[in-house]
Protein backbone atom coordinates (compact mmCIF):
# COMPACT_ATOMS: atom_id res chain seq x y z
CA UNK A 1 0.00 0.00 0.00
CA UNK A 2 1.20 3.41 -0.85
CA UNK A 3 1.50 6.07 1.50
CA UNK A 4 -1.07 8.28 -0.98
CA UNK A 5 -3.36 5.35 -0.87
CA UNK A 6 -5.75 6.22 -3.93
CA UNK A 7 -7.72 3.20 -4.42
CA UNK A 8 -8.93 0.37 -1.46
CA UNK A 9 -11.56 -2.15 -2.46
CA UNK A 10 -11.82 -5.15 -4.55
CA UNK A 11 -14.23 -6.69 -7.19
CA UNK A 12 -15.86 -9.67 -5.89
CA UNK A 13 -16.17 -13.18 -7.46
CA UNK A 14 -19.91 -12.62 -7.89
CA UNK A 15 -19.38 -9.04 -9.61
CA UNK A 16 -16.41 -10.37 -11.65
CA UNK A 17 -18.98 -13.08 -12.67
CA UNK A 18 -21.86 -10.88 -13.40
CA UNK A 19 -19.51 -8.23 -15.29
CA UNK A 20 -18.44 -10.85 -17.88
CA UNK A 21 -21.71 -12.53 -18.15
CA UNK A 22 -23.04 -8.80 -19.06
CA UNK A 23 -20.15 -7.98 -21.39
CA UNK A 24 -20.48 -11.60 -23.17
CA UNK A 25 -24.25 -10.96 -23.74
CA UNK A 26 -23.53 -7.73 -24.98
CA UNK A 27 -21.15 -9.09 -27.58
CA UNK A 28 -24.09 -12.04 -28.60
CA UNK A 29 -26.30 -9.47 -28.92
CA UNK A 30 -24.39 -7.70 -31.56
CA UNK A 31 -23.06 -10.91 -33.04
CA UNK A 32 -24.71 -10.54 -36.70
CA UNK A 33 -23.04 -6.91 -36.38
CA UNK A 34 -19.36 -7.56 -34.80
CA UNK A 35 -18.47 -10.11 -37.59
CA UNK A 36 -15.13 -8.49 -38.93
CA UNK A 37 -11.78 -9.30 -37.74
CA UNK A 38 -9.70 -6.15 -39.96
CA UNK A 39 -5.78 -6.72 -40.20
CA UNK A 40 -3.85 -3.22 -39.11
CA UNK A 41 -3.19 -2.92 -42.91
CA UNK A 42 -7.05 -3.15 -43.77
CA UNK A 43 -7.69 -1.12 -40.51
CA UNK A 44 -4.89 1.67 -41.91
CA UNK A 45 -6.46 1.92 -45.64
CA UNK A 46 -10.16 1.64 -44.96
CA UNK A 47 -12.44 5.01 -44.67
CA UNK A 48 -13.14 6.23 -41.14
CA UNK A 49 -16.03 7.96 -39.70
CA UNK A 50 -16.62 9.88 -36.44
CA UNK A 51 -18.85 12.79 -35.73
CA UNK A 52 -17.82 15.04 -38.63
CA UNK A 53 -18.03 12.37 -40.80
CA UNK A 54 -20.94 10.92 -39.93
CA UNK A 55 -23.12 14.17 -39.84
CA UNK A 56 -21.73 14.66 -43.97
CA UNK A 57 -23.03 10.94 -44.41
CA UNK A 58 -26.07 11.53 -42.98
CA UNK A 59 -26.85 14.75 -44.90
CA UNK A 60 -25.25 13.25 -47.86
CA UNK A 61 -27.70 10.53 -47.80
CA UNK A 62 -30.37 12.79 -47.03
CA UNK A 63 -29.81 14.77 -50.06
CA UNK A 64 -29.02 11.93 -52.23
CA UNK A 65 -32.94 10.81 -50.84
CA UNK A 66 -34.11 14.82 -51.83
CA UNK A 67 -32.61 15.17 -55.33
CA UNK A 68 -33.02 11.23 -56.64
CA UNK A 69 -32.61 12.34 -60.26
CA UNK A 70 -28.86 13.20 -58.75
CA UNK A 71 -27.64 10.05 -57.58
CA UNK A 72 -25.95 7.48 -60.27
CA UNK A 73 -27.47 4.92 -60.91
CA UNK A 74 -24.86 2.30 -59.42
CA UNK A 75 -25.24 3.96 -55.67
CA UNK A 76 -27.84 2.32 -54.09
CA UNK A 77 -29.18 4.61 -51.50
CA UNK A 78 -30.76 2.42 -49.49
CA UNK A 79 -28.16 0.44 -48.50
CA UNK A 80 -26.04 3.32 -47.99
CA UNK A 81 -28.61 4.67 -45.55
CA UNK A 82 -28.72 0.95 -43.96
CA UNK A 83 -24.81 1.15 -43.75
CA UNK A 84 -24.59 4.66 -42.15
CA UNK A 85 -27.46 3.67 -39.54
CA UNK A 86 -25.22 0.99 -38.27
CA UNK A 87 -22.29 3.23 -38.31
CA UNK A 88 -24.20 5.77 -36.16
CA UNK A 89 -25.52 3.10 -33.90
CA UNK A 90 -22.12 1.58 -33.32
CA UNK A 91 -20.85 4.91 -32.89
CA UNK A 92 -23.06 5.35 -30.10
CA UNK A 93 -22.23 1.87 -28.62
CA UNK A 94 -18.56 2.77 -29.12
CA UNK A 95 -18.84 5.95 -27.18
CA UNK A 96 -20.45 4.13 -24.09
CA UNK A 97 -17.68 1.56 -24.22
CA UNK A 98 -15.26 4.11 -24.53
CA UNK A 99 -16.52 5.54 -21.15
CA UNK A 100 -16.39 2.40 -19.53
CA UNK A 101 -12.73 1.23 -21.20
CA UNK A 102 -11.56 4.26 -19.85
CA UNK A 103 -12.90 4.01 -16.30
CA UNK A 104 -11.58 0.89 -16.15
CA UNK A 105 -8.46 1.78 -17.17
CA UNK A 106 -7.86 4.66 -14.77
CA UNK A 107 -8.90 2.58 -12.30
CA UNK A 108 -6.44 -0.21 -13.25
CA UNK A 109 -3.67 1.90 -13.44
CA UNK A 110 -4.27 3.59 -10.04
CA UNK A 111 -4.60 0.20 -7.97
CA UNK A 112 -1.70 -1.70 -10.31
CA UNK A 113 0.38 1.47 -9.63
CA UNK A 114 -0.08 1.16 -6.01
CA UNK A 115 0.28 -2.23 -6.20
CA UNK A 116 3.91 -1.63 -8.26
CA UNK A 117 4.97 0.65 -5.90
CA UNK A 118 4.47 -1.49 -2.58
CA UNK A 119 6.35 -4.82 -4.27
CA UNK A 120 9.01 -2.00 -4.80
CA UNK A 121 8.88 -0.81 -1.16
CA UNK A 122 9.24 -5.14 -0.32
CA UNK A 123 11.95 -5.75 -2.90
CA UNK A 124 13.91 -2.92 -1.87
CA UNK A 125 13.88 -3.75 1.63
CA UNK A 126 14.80 -7.51 1.10
CA UNK A 127 17.45 -6.27 -1.50
CA UNK A 128 19.07 -4.13 1.67
CA UNK A 129 18.35 -7.31 3.99
CA UNK A 130 20.19 -9.28 1.89
CA UNK A 131 23.20 -6.73 1.54
CA UNK A 132 23.48 -6.84 5.30
CA UNK A 133 23.22 -10.60 5.26
CA UNK A 134 20.18 -10.85 7.30
CA UNK A 135 18.81 -14.79 7.70
CA UNK A 136 16.06 -15.69 5.31
CA UNK A 137 16.54 -13.09 2.23
CA UNK A 138 18.65 -15.17 0.17
CA UNK A 139 16.06 -16.93 -1.36
CA UNK A 140 13.46 -14.53 -1.66
CA UNK A 141 16.00 -11.35 -3.06
CA UNK A 142 16.96 -14.30 -5.52
CA UNK A 143 13.81 -15.08 -6.49
CA UNK A 144 12.48 -11.28 -6.77
CA UNK A 145 15.83 -9.99 -8.56
CA UNK A 146 15.17 -12.22 -11.55
CA UNK A 147 12.39 -9.52 -12.52
CA UNK A 148 15.34 -7.15 -12.48
CA UNK A 149 18.02 -8.51 -14.92
CA UNK A 150 20.65 -6.07 -15.75
CA UNK A 151 21.35 -5.15 -19.09
CA UNK A 152 23.42 -7.16 -21.07
CA UNK A 153 25.88 -6.24 -23.42
CA UNK A 154 25.66 -7.71 -26.71
CA UNK A 155 28.92 -9.56 -26.94
CA UNK A 156 28.61 -11.05 -30.64
CA UNK A 157 30.55 -8.90 -33.36
CA UNK A 158 28.73 -7.25 -35.74
CA UNK A 159 29.80 -7.40 -39.28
Amino acid sequence: MSLNNKISTEITAEQMAKVIAQLQEAKATLKEVLIFNLTANERQNMLKMGDKTLAFVGRTISHAKQSPDLVPSFLDVTEAQKDYKLAADLYEVYLETSKLLRSVEDSMMVAGGEAYEAALVFYNAVKGAHRSNIAGTQDIYEDLKQQFPRNRRNTETKI
